[in-house]
């Protein structure tokens, strides 16, 4: 499966983006998929994944109750609703998909067999 993320831009602090994570290629109902986010300096951080069929969702601490992940399979698409954003939420986003059920282990990079091209998110204040 190849992946495309996008959806950034730039948004004052409070504001909301939501970005979208486009499949194509191979059977996309394989694969759950995560959202990280890489700013300079820092490492890669794991934000939100979503299962197969989109029953199950796992959340990074920094992000969640901010926000959502969620899944149209008839349109191939991963979407992540970011709102209440923070200057600490600029960064790039990536998105990524792996053939394995949900868990815990997908809280890291690591894990995922496929990666997207990422999208820049710029919050200010």
């Amino acid at each position: 499966v190849q992946l495309q993320a996008s959806g950034g831009g730039s948004v004052q602090a409070g504001g909301s983006l939501r970005l979208s994570c486009i499949a194509s290629g191979r059977a996309f109902s394989d694969y759950a998929v995560g959202w990280f986010r890489q700013a300079p300096e820092k490492t890669r951080e794991f934000l939100a994944a979503i299962s197969q069929n989109g029953d199950k969702t796992l959340y990074g601490d920094s992000v969640e109750g901010r926000f959502t992940i969620a899944r149209d399979s008839a349109k191939r698409t991963v979407y992540l609703h970011m709102s209440n954003l923070k200057p600490e939420d600029s960064a790039v986003y990536s998105c990524a998909a792996e053939r394995a059920p949900l868990g815990p282990r997908l809280r890291y990079r690591s894990e995922y067999e496929q990666w997207g091209e990422g999208t820049q998110v710029t919050v200010s204040s």
